[in-house]
């Protein structure tokens, strides 16, 4: 059986978020919301967050840096061994994606797109941030969608997210579109309200738990009954408080002037992809042979989050898969003992084939990194195609290594899969001689000048 073709079985815990942030700052923390002390533990995060603040001057420097959402979730997770492989923003709408270390070398082809539907489409308060990416073999695409607000619009709310389909090119030749792959998730705040019912019987409804007596008038079930596109998505029951619209820091519904009406608008659907007769048989062959299954293990509302007058939604989910390979595309070692005092070497073997570029790399890591660009050092893999194999040793210069001792590890970025196909064993770099000499250390620590 070749490396490609492993075929083990696993079962996947995979958590979303979403949450309409309505331009707030981060709370002081999301562990709860993240469920971080759960078992089984998550392997997979993904996070969709709309309305982050996205005011001039604030949008431009999060270009450069990450916005503080980002920092928060980053700063949260990676002390748990969680890395950021990818996130995508547009204006106020947020996706990023993290995994546990282990699963990185089997995390490829990743992309991300965006499609702006708000004022005529030139300003991105409104549209569809997407993020694709193989999971062992298998396509995942996650859709973080902010629709048209008012209760009146919830056929726009269809059309655009149809036009968002339409429109999402994800520049890879197997799933060019968001509905070719073989999951789809999507959500985030989609606006659909719950329509007819009075105040009155809303909120008596809510507050005695009865909330399947608003189900039928809630607009994405109703339009779920004639829109076929709709029909081939799932959602869980919601058996949770409507997430909009609250006082801010508060379990109040609104109690403004507007007295908006409390609505379901923040949503997780899913849709696996259908066979149809038009497949060839390869195709149904490969599906019966690797299957895919997606279990909902968990739909429900977070209701102790009170800086946004929505309150993020939570959905975990089990993907039960067969692997179709187990074993990374790339071996990387350090070789002999590593430390400032002298050039270091990485060796790494290609073990599968994958198109390379003059632009991979290889990074040093802390090994609770935070994402694929959190290195401490980098050297360029070589600009050749490397045979199947083949060791191959590039250098990092000693200027770059960190002065201090510490745990690290290598990590082979591939810059046309922009995911990092292959890690190092943990490592110890020992602590240099430099350090000393720099006053980082005392000097008789190490029984040094004595």
């Amino acid at each position: 059986m070749s490396a490609r073709r492993a075929g083990s079985k696993q079962a996947c815990r995979l958590q979303m978020v979403t949450w309409n942030v309505g331009t707030a700052e981060p709370p002081p923390d999301v562990i709860s919301l993240l469920r971080l002390d759960s078992q089984p533990a998550t392997d997979l995060y993904v996070i969709g967050l709309q309305e982050v603040s996205a005011s001039p001057v604030r949008y431009i420097s999060d270009l450069i840096m990450d916005d503080s959402w980002s920092h928060l979730f980053m700063d949260t997770l990676a002390p748990k061994g969680y890395v950021k492989v990818t996130s995508i923003r547009m204006q106020g709408l947020l996706i990023l994606l993290f995994a546990k270390q282990a699963h990185l070398p089997f995390i490829r082809n990743v992309r991300t797109t965006y499609t702006r539907t708000g004022i005529f489409g030139y300003w991105g308060n409104k549209g569809g941030v997407s993020i694709r990416l193989s999971f062992y073999g298998h396509l995942l695409c996650f859709l973080n969608c902010h629709l048209a607000a008012h209760m009146n619009y919830a056929l726009q709310r269809v059309d655009e997210f149809e036009y968002i389909l339409e429109t999402q090119e994800l520049d890879i030749h197997d799933t060019p579109n968001v509905l070719d792959h073989k999951v789809v998730f999507w959500f985030g705040d989609l606006n659909f309200r719950i329509a007819d019912h009075g105040m009155h019987f809303l909120r008596s409804s809510i507050d005695g738990g009865r909330f399947k007596l608003l189900w039928q008038k809630d607009q994405l079930t109703m339009l779920k009954k004639k829109e076929p596109l709709l029909q081939e998505f799932e959602e869980g029951p919601l058996d949770f408080k409507p997430t909009y619209k609250f006082d801010k820091f508060s379990d109040t519904y609104d109690t403004s002037g507007k007295k908006r009406k409390p609505a379901w608008t923040d949503r997780i659907l899913w849709r696996v992809k259908p066979k149809t007769g038009d497949d060839d048989r390869s195709a149904v062959d490969d599906d019966d042979e690797y299957p895919l299954k997606v279990v909902q293990d968990v739909y429900t509302c977070n209701m102790e989050y009170g800086v946004s007058d929505h309150k993020p939604v939570t959905g975990i989910f089990t993907l039960e898969l067969r692997k179709r390979y187990e074993s990374p595309l790339v071996n990387v070692t350090a070789e002999g003992v590593w430390s400032a005092d002298e050039d270091a070497v990485v060796s790494y073997s290609v073990q599968d084939t994958f198109p390379s570029c003059t632009y991979d790399w290889i990074g040093l890591y802390k090994t609770n990194f935070k994402s694929p660009y959190d290195y401490v050092a980098f050297a360029w893999a070589k600009d050749y195609e490397v045979p199947l194999n083949e060791v191959v040793k590039v250098t990092m210069r000693r200027d770059d290594l960190p002065l201090l001792s510490g745990q690290y590890v290598l990590g082979y970025f591939s810059t046309n899969m922009q995911s990092i196909i292959g890690l190092s064993p943990p490592f110890q770099i020992q602590e240099s001689k430099l350090a000393v000499l720099e006053g980082l250390v005392p000097e008789n620590i190490n029984g040094m000048g004595k």
